[in-house]
């Protein structure tokens, strides 16, 4: 009996934006149906040039080398099937498929009905990219997708409410898309894939911007559909435990070559060798800067009455100091954040800031009070963007309010990459590129940039390494540590990266279920986290067997 072929072949395959310059290089490697494979890289090392040339993406057509896919295919219809499925009938006409060896690109550069049957076929999970709908329910999010693709009318509730379950969403079907924490419309984004039916799912950083607990459900729903849909998996990577978790053969990706190929855990040893030591630099400060007391932030949901998103949370924030807000997805901690920054009304309690010798009301709107404030004040947002029109100069340079030369403020784009840690050989290489042409983590440290460029007094981070390899991660670090030393800055940041929380902040608190658990030494912050993620993980597990 001869083997069976894979079912997707990636052969000698090269990309170059700019002539001469490979973003991908002599990319080889075999995926067979109903299996899955890792790509393992830092940030700006190819794997989403690589993920978009394989799901067909038009700006992706591959320089050299080819894609070539084994499929059952039904010529009357076009309906694309595994190719274990030849010879069957096909399901929406009765006809008989076909196996069939596709040179995919060759196919797509065509537009052949061949080519639309496979890439309606492929569905992609992007990084940071929630592709849904915020003004619709999270279920009608689903439903539209089930009706997309022809999915029978009278059983397409159920099914959306089915896959929902599935990504533990339940409890949030009604809620507006855009009302949910970042982990939340991940998952939904994740249940919208899966109603595409794929043969193949790509998972571009599927659980980079989750908490460590969301991030457990999220793989476990993965490898739950590899195993009992027979769903084929490819997953890129900066995380090794993703690629780990989730992956049956691995590659390690490093400047657009394959540095290594083989077993996962061997991949994660080769990836992790390669992170410098970050020494542990704690510091202790005593004067307040931003003093919160007795905050409360309620909602009205039809159909969970009233929310306490932040529930009687008492903290200070010390001048000087880098102070971190852990806890899962949907814990309080952005509702928390936008209060303190001005976004959204206070409830209930009160949030002082320390502004010269008095202290600004944040509850109180206007130029003369709350904006005395916010004006010393920046954020980055968890779904942070860049201007796509602008190169990285001009987002850069754009982001400075007071009037200087060009040339100054060139100087000043170059500091500012530099403090988050660019070498200058990739500020030259970057700096006229526009945001698309660039890694999705070179954009978020260059997102970073653009906050330290304004030179706020008070810097707020929300989720600042959501979409950071570990390597990228460990130069946060530094740069945010070097920034409040050269610029007298203080930090706040919200995360949910607790080897980040604790190799930057000198203090931090946990918030569960709106309220805050523990405040003090990170490392025993953490520890309280860890034993909450473990009672809540045993819990899951309960609930799903």
């Amino acid at each position: 009996m001869s083997e069976k072929k894979p079912f997707l072949i990636v052969k000698e395959l090269t990309k170059e934006f700019v002539r001469g310059e490979p973003a991908i290089q002599n990319i080889s490697f075999e995926l067979h149906e109903g299996h899955s494979f890792g790509i393992l890289g830092k940030s700006g090392s190819g794997k989403s040039v690589l993920m978009n040339a394989i799901r067909g993406t038009k700006e992706y057509e591959p320089t050299r080398g080819l894609i070539i896919f084994n499929i059952a295919a039904c010529e009357q219809c076009w309906h694309v099937e595994y190719p274990s499925k030849a010879g069957q009938k096909c399901k929406n006409c009765g006809s008989n498929l076909v196996a069939k060896e596709v040179d995919y690109w060759e196919e797509r550069k065509k537009l052949t009905p061949l080519s639309y049957g496979i890439y309606n076929r492929i569905a992609i999970m992007f990084q940071r990219t929630f592709g849904i709908f915020g003004e619709a329910p999270v279920l009608d999010n689903v439903r539209n997708i089930l009706k997309k693709v022809k999915y029978p009318e009278k059983s397409i509730d159920s099914r959306a409410k089915l896959l929902l379950e599935m990504v533990h969403l339940t409890h949030r079907a009604t809620h507006l898309a855009r009302d949910l924490s970042g982990g939340e419309k991940q998952r939904s984004v994740f249940a919208m894939c899966l109603a595409r039916d794929p043969l193949l799912f790509i998972a571009d950083e599927p659980s980079g911007t989750l908490d460590p607990l969301t991030a457990v459900a999220v793989h476990d729903v993965m490898k739950k559909s590899v195993k009992e849909e027979g769903l084929t998996l490819l997953v890129t990577s900066h995380w090794p435990e993703a690629v780990t978790e989730l992956s049956e053969e691995a590659m390690l990706l490093d400047e657009g070559e394959i540095a290594l190929k083989g077993e996962p855990k061997k991949i994660e040893k080769a990836f992790m060798d390669r992170m410098g030591e970050v020494i542990i630099d704690r510091r202790e400060y005593t004067v307040p800067l931003i003093k919160v007391g007795d905050l409360m932030k309620t909602y009205y949901t039809q159909d969970r009455g009233i929310v306490r998103a932040v529930n009687h949370v008492s903290f200070d924030v010390r001048e000087g100091e880098i102070f971190g807000l852990v806890g899962v997805s949907g814990a309080g901690k952005t509702s928390l954040v936008q209060m303190v920054i001005g976004e959204k009304k206070i409830t209930e309690g009160n949030i002082k800031v320390k502004i010269g010798d008095d202290w600004v009301d944040m509850a109180v709107a206007g130029p003369e009070e709350r904006g005395r404030a916010t004006k010393y004040m920046e954020i980055l947002h968890q779904e942070y963007c860049l201007y796509p029109h602008l190169t990285i100069l001009e987002n850069l340079t754009g982001a400075i309010e007071q009037p200087m030369s060009d040339e100054y403020k060139t100087k000043k784009a170059y500091d500012a990459l530099r403090a988050v840690n660019f070498t200058n050989k990739e500020i030259d290489s970057l700096i006229y590129k526009f945001p698309d042409s660039v890694s999705e983590g070179e954009r978020h440290r260059v997102a970073i940039g653009r906050v330290l460029i304004k030179e706020p007094k008070i810097v707020i981070l929300d989720e600042p390494t959501g979409t950071a390899d570990p390597l990228t991660r460990m130069e946060i670090v530094r740069s945010v540590k070097k920034a409040r030393d050269t610029l007298q800055q203080s930090y706040f940041i919200i995360s949910h990266d607790i080897d980040f929380i604790k190799a930057v902040c000198d203090r931090a608190a946990l918030m569960k279920a709106g309220r805050l658990v523990v405040i003090g030494d990170p490392d025993e912050v953490i520890d309280h986290f860890k034993k909450i993620e473990k009672e809540e993980m045993e819990k899951l597990h309960t609930i799903t067997e």
